[in-house]
């Protein structure tokens, strides 16, 4: 075996390389120098980035002077130090390999000075050294060469946010290194390919791409953890949370394993995001804290800043999610005070403007906690100062410290005026941000907000004020990332240049540079976003609407009643709408509520498996459905139809199981804002599709039935039932009913799945629908049951078909044995067919287990 067999074998198989590097029969000092490089190139596709840069180096040390071979040997070598994050040493190994090398090597070597111009920050040289590059390889006809190069110029495109140019190059890259047979390269490029997809805001594809690199890149042992932190970003970004905290840790284990220091602190700022985001305190603190030493050593200062603001996080919402008191909560909060003023005002110095206030609000939350009001007002007072900023992110905070400083000072009207100045702002800016960080950050803020001003109204008993809190609240809390890329042109280009301006503000903050042009070219694309948004197709992209007035809700209602429930520090309130009144009424206990509602789920789901003395069953189910009436329903004093919004525990509740719901049109919205705009779209009519999924018992008969039933309906059963003709069968539909296994995703629910005949039909897939289905009937077991986050997030796939524009939603909230599906399924369709409105037909087919939900 030689050296030149084992670099050949490098794109292929990068242990097997490593290996034939080693048993190399080497006759020159050349010989063995091109052996070392093959053994540094290998160990660099496998990680081991120490090793390959200790095996890089020796093919420099004993290769002969001047020769060729030294030159390569440099020139590799340059790419290692590139890979360790020492840029300065790749450009003085890459000049000094140009003294050697002419021709084609010489071609190679300039692709390689700017990939390392790129990593420099030097963009403009780095593309014009890819371009006299690309040209030299292609003539030479160097089709390996000149794929790696279009590579590295297709992300430089991405970042200077020509997305279709860096689509192009990447593209040809991967079917150059698949018709040269380098599977592992060509898997690079999809990695590649999956960056670009996230600049433009198409999670779906991104985490298509990421996955199928993953897969290919570990059939070849050669998983590069940078590749697994990309991923991770998506997914935390789209609220994926825990696939994002697995590849994170798994990425910070490799990179520990490897020796890759740098990549190993930013991969610990990440796990901390993540661990944040799923209320790990411990872990984002230690994380947080690993990162910032990590830094300080490398002279990173302002990602040891970074990693310190993050640190001090996870400590101030670990003390409020702790509810600490007494002399020790004292002590900690006066330690978070400290922690905080220093990083607020290393903070300003260093121009991070937006995190800065951040920080000087978690001061002010401390001191407040720990009863130092006057500590706190400056803190507030520093912070409030920023109320006319350029900046939409510096408002937003401004106005919540403005918020908390009049409510300190005993101005609650203008604390309430604070708020909703501040929500203002935000309503703008959430549609401007798409699926990023900054949009968890800007979401962050109003929910604080309008949490802030529920409080408030409570505390003042106007049921009026309550109930337009508590949409508020709510609008910020059912909000979902879209992830996917709007239809609209302007808006997607928009969207992909303000995540691309935000990423160039972050990374200008990180290394000291100056922000003002960033900043400012950032204020443009979100004003151009704004403005294309506001006729965006998808209600995704659209601004945030205000609360409806309680005179709105009146005339919506007609005759009917609305009641808006609210969880207010374990006690259940609830503000009703009816006859043009609105009153607040106070109920109880959410924990009472919550065990009532568990016992009606075990006694509906032991009745639904026919276990124990049924008719005993039957009777505690009745008793329990008698209690939830009494708690929730029969103080209220509504008659006729009844629209229901749901706080936390109630969001599963068998609504129809209630003695007084009985026989009467119940209809559950996620908000009151919900109910009235889905009310307000045309019933436009439209066909009937009937869809029966694989594996599910008693689908293909039901279907089969309803489909006689309805003889121009269209029946999709078996191999016909596809994703893709389901889609193009339920586009424009009036009734769209699925009798299919549900997977529900309770961290966002646009990726929650309908299982069909070739594979899963996600949520967002129907986002691309010119008209979404009017009336969706979910007839499989538990197809509406929602999980419930902090913020009351209502969350599954009936809510996520709602948000996406479906007028109406009808599925199970317990199990319903399969003779109970086709009797209820059959009766709710004949009711349908005879003229009664979903609600209506769901109370005639008197089938408990089954809710309404939408208008």
């Amino acid at each position: 075996m030689s050296a030149s067999e084992a670099l050949a074998l490098v794109g292929t198989s990068p242990r097997l390389a490593l290996a034939r590097a080693d048993a190399a029969a080497v006759s020159s000092p050349d010989e063995a120098s091109a052996a070392h490089r093959a053994a540094s190139l290998a160990l660099r596709e496998l990680g081991d980035l120490a090793s390959a840069q200790r095996r890089g180096r020796l093919a420099v040390r004993v290769a002969s002077a001047g020769s060729v071979a030294e030159a390569e040997a440099r020139m590799s070598l340059a790419f290692v130090l590139l890979e360790r994050g020492q840029v300065a040493a790749a450009l003085r190994s890459a000049d000094a390999a140009a003294v050697g090398l002419r021709g084609a090597q010489a071609a190679r070597l300039q692709s390689q000075r700017a990939l390392i111009l790129q990593r420099a920050g030097r963009l403009d040289e780095a593309l014009s050294a890819f371009g006299v590059a690309v040209r030299a390889l292609r003539r030479s006809g160097d089709a390996l060469w000149e794929a790696r190069a279009l590579n590295n110029r297709g992300l430089l495109h991405a970042y200077r946010g020509s997305l279709s140019l860096a689509s192009a190059d990447l593209e040809r890259a991967r079917s150059l290194h698949l018709g040269l047979g380098y599977g592992k390269f060509a898997a690079d490029v999809s990695w590649n390919l999956g960056f670009v997809a996230a600049r433009r805001g198409d999670a779906p594809a991104a985490l298509s791409l990421f996955g199928s690199a993953e897969a290919e890149l570990r059939a070849h042992g050669a998983v590069h953890p940078a590749l697994l932190v990309d991923h991770a970003e998506v997914l935390l970004s789209v609220g994926l949370v825990g696939e994002a905290r697995e590849l994170v840790s798994r990425a910070v284990a490799d990179m520990r394993a490897s020796g890759a220091r740098a990549d190993l602190a930013e991969g610990q700022v990440l796990l901390a995001r993540v661990a944040l985001a799923s209320s790990d305190f411990a872990l984002a603190q230690a994380s947080a804290q690993a990162a910032r030493a990590s830094f300080r050593r490398q002279g990173r200062q302002g990602w040891a800043l970074h990693a310190r603001f993050l640190g001090l996080r996870a400590s101030s919402e670990s003390v409020l999610a702790s509810g600490l008191g007494g002399s020790e909560g004292g002590r900690t909060t006066r330690a978070i005070y400290q922690r905080a003023v220093g990083c607020a005002e290393e903070l300003a110095r260093a121009g991070w403007r937006s995190t800065e206030l951040d920080a000087r609000l978690t001061a002010a939350n401390a001191a407040l906690i720990s009863g130092r009001v006057g500590a706190a007002r400056e803190q507030l007072r520093l912070a409030a100062g920023a109320r006319r900023a350029a900046s939409a992110g510096l408002r937003v905070r401004a106005w919540h410290a403005e918020a908390l400083l009049r409510s300190v000072d005993g101005d609650r009207r203008g604390a309430l005026a604070a708020l909703r100045a501040g929500l203002s702002v935000v309503d703008q800016r959430q549609a401007a941000l798409g699926a990023t960080e900054f949009r968890v950050h800007v979401a962050a803020h109003g929910r604080r907000l309008a949490a802030m001003g529920l409080e408030m109204a409570l505390d003042g008993g106007d049921p009026r004020a309550v109930l337009a809190w508590a949409e508020r609240f709510r609008a910020r809390s059912l909000r979902l990332p879209p992830a996917q890329p709007p239809d609209e042109p302007e808006l997607a280009l928009g969207l992909a240049d303000v995540r691309r301006l935000s990423l160039e503000l972050q990374d200008a903050l990180l290394a000291g540079r100056s922000v003002v042009r960033t900043r400012r070219e950032l204020r443009a694309a979100e004003a151009r976003v704004l403005k294309a948004s506001r006729s965006a197709r998808s209600t995704l992209h659209r601004p945030v609407t205000r609360p409806p007035s309680v005179a709105e809700l009146g005339v919506a209602l007609g005759a009917g009643a609305l009641v808006e429930y609210v969880d207010h520090a374990g006690s259940l309130l609830a503000v009703t709408v009816s006859s043009g009144r609105c009153r607040l009424h106070r109920l109880g206990s959410v924990a009472e509520v919550a065990e009532r509602v568990e016992a009606a789920h075990f006694g509906l789901r032991r009745l639904a498996a026919g276990f124990g003395d049924l008719a005993r069953m039957r009777e505690v189910v009745r008793e329990t459905g008698a209690a939830l009436d009494a708690l929730l329903i029969t103080p209220l004093g509504l008659d006729g139809p009844l629209v229901v919004v749901p706080t936390g525990v109630l969001h599963p509740a068998p609504w129809g199981l209630l003695p007084s719901l009985r026989g009467r049109a119940v209809r559950v919205a996620p908000s009151a804002a919900g109910w009235l705009h889905a009310r307000s779209r045309d019933a436009r009519g439209g066909g009937v599709v009937l869809v029966a999924g694989p594996g599910l018992p008693g689908a293909a008969a039901e279907v089969d039935a309803l489909g006689d039933a309805y003889p121009g309906g269209v029946v999709l059963t078996g191999e016909q039932a596809t994703g893709k003709a389901v889609l193009h069968a339920v586009d424009g539909a009036g009734i769209a009913h699925i009798a299919a296994h549900g997977d529900l995703r309770t961290d966002n629910p646009l990726f929650s799945s309908l299982r069909l005949a070739d594979g899963p039909l996600t949520v967002y897939d129907l986002e691309r629908l010119a008209r979404p289905p009017e009336l969706v009937v979910l007839s499989a077991c538990q197809s509406g049951r929602t999980a419930v986050r902090a913020g009351d997030e209502l969350m599954g796939l009936s809510s996520a078909l709602l948000a996406l524009g479906t007028r109406t939603v009808i599925a199970a909230v317990t199990p319903v044995p399969d003779a109970e599906t086709a009797r209820f399924v059959g009766d709710l369709h004949a009711h349908l067919r005879a003229g009664s409105s979903p609600a209506e037909a769901l109370a005639e087919a008197a089938e408990p287990r089954f809710i309404c939900l939408g208008a």
